[in-house]
């Protein structure tokens, strides 16, 4: 079981997203076995849906008055093809267990997000991507097949040839299709933990873009970017590049995280000084304007898992994430204005996260890349000023042709929404009658029970 897992075990019944914002009552109910939610399902006179580890933001894994569906007890391997690579396992585990199982084996995830504290089946419902989008597409890309239980007692074989309506619909779906019992997910091989990396400074937008294109054969790129600076530090960043050693080394599994963020910090700890001069440290930690060296895969995938609790620095109040994907044609424009309104909203992204998206299509029917730019900010929650901030950013989003990720927002508007992603209707005709999250009653504009 992994730290956050055991974490969650000793708390009181209690569930809420990583932004702990918003916050909302629900039911809580494990599922242990694939024949529980079955058993379960005439029972409940609420709506429910299925969660994982509570890694989505905002509210697209919280239930307002209803029942959630804790699905981590369904964590078991269920077959692995050691020729293929070709794993089989309940939706239940996580990205972090199936790295321990199948990097010792030679291999390693398809896509991973900036965490592997994410289910199985969680990757699935948001269609999750990673450093290598450009490479590799979404992880839907990765799924040859899943199978579905409905709230009707149906167990249903979902594949691109099989079901496909189900399968592009779950794919993406924020598990409002019914609740994956097993996935397939394929696997690449890897021959060492280490990544080939690369770390260069930029200046500005046109830097980043350079940037981009000069690396595009890499399997991984992404870029932290200073939101605070203005003037001629305006965009600056590191652009950073990986891809897999092709040198033999050992493959060890890795160890717990021992680093705790040990308390709630003052609301008043993040604020634009203090943020401000920690991304000027971040900046020049690296000494020089380019960087190669060999790195453990840990830091590279994941730097802040290392540390249990981190969104504890958000305070009680918590935070909101914003991300956006805008097509090339505005891109470059929208990035600009875009951080020129943060910066002068005086509210500072301790976290900001630039990178090119690619043209592989995703199998799902409400993915959310799409060819050219994604920013993803994250915000502590500041009265009066936080959302108005989110809504403005959203607003100019939408003005630039792009669109939010449901992953990460807590505040898109219905008409927002429903022009971002217009087969959304599509996956309203598929959802199994019994399931809803607090998202999709938002964004769709559902009155709560």
């Amino acid at each position: 079981m992994p730290p956050a897992q055991k974490e969650k075990s000793k708390s009181a019944p209690r569930f809420e997203s990583w932004g702990r914002y918003p916050q909302y009552p629900a039911h809580l109910h494990g599922l242990h076995w694939q024949s529980d939610f079955p058993q379960l399902a005439p029972k409940l006179t609420a709506p429910a849906l299925a969660v994982g580890m509570g890694r989505t933001y905002g509210d697209g894994c919280l239930l307002a008055g209803g029942n959630l569906l804790v699905t981590t007890g369904m964590d078991r391997i269920i077959a692995f093809d050691a020729a293929t690579g070709l794993l089989t396992a309940e939706s239940g585990i996580t990205l972090a267990q199936i790295l321990d199982f199948a990097v010792p084996r030679g291999f390693f995830l398809p896509v991973t997000p900036g965490t592997k504290y994410v289910t199985l089946g969680g990757a699935i419902a948001n269609d999750i991507h990673g450093k290598n989008h450009h490479v590799a597409g979404t992880f839907g890309c990765h799924v040859p097949s899943f199978e579905l239980m409905r709230s009707d007692g149906a167990r249903i074989l979902c594949s691109p040839t099989q079901n496909p309506q189900l399968y592009a619909a779950t794919i993406g779906g924020l598990g409002l299709t019914g609740v994956i019992s097993w996935a397939q997910l394929q696997l690449r091989p890897i021959v060492s933990r280490m990544i080939d990396y690369e770390g260069i400074q930029f200046h500005g937008i046109d830097e980043f873009l350079a940037l981009t294109q000069q690396y595009k054969s890499s399997e991984y790129t992404v870029s932290w970017v200073d939101v605070t600076s203005t003037g001629r530090n305006f965009i600056r960043g590191v652009f950073m590049a990986g891809d897999h050693s092709a040198t033999p080394a050992p493959l060890k599994p890795s160890p717990e995280p021992k680093l705790l963020f040990p308390f709630e910090a003052p609301g008043f700890a993040l604020n634009h000084y203090t943020v401000a001069a920690f991304n000027a440290l971040y900046f020049h930690k690296q000494f020089v304007k380019h960087q190669e060296k060999l790195q453990d895969y840990e830091p590279f995938f994941y730097p802040l898992d290392s540390i249990l609790h981190w969104n504890r620095m958000y305070g009680r109040a918590g935070l909101v994430q914003f991300q956006y994907a805008i097509p090339w044609e505005h891109a470059r424009e929208a990035t600009v204005e875009i951080l020129r309104e943060v910066a002068k909203s005086g509210l500072a992204s301790f976290l900001a996260v630039l990178k090119a998206f690619g043209d592989r299509p995703s199998p799902g029917l409400l993915s959310f890349p799409q060819p050219g730019i994604t920013l993803a900010l994250d915000f502590p929650i500041k009265e009066g000023k936080t959302l108005p901030l989110v809504h403005r950013l959203a607003e100019m989003t939408f003005n630039f042709g792009g669109r939010l990720y449901p992953a990460k927002d807590a505040a898109m508007t219905p008409q927002q929404f429903q022009i971002f992603y217009p087969q959304w209707q599509q996956l309203e005709a598929l959802r199994d009658p019994q399931l809803n999250s607090s998202l999709w009653q938002r964004v769709t504009a559902q009155r709560n029970p």
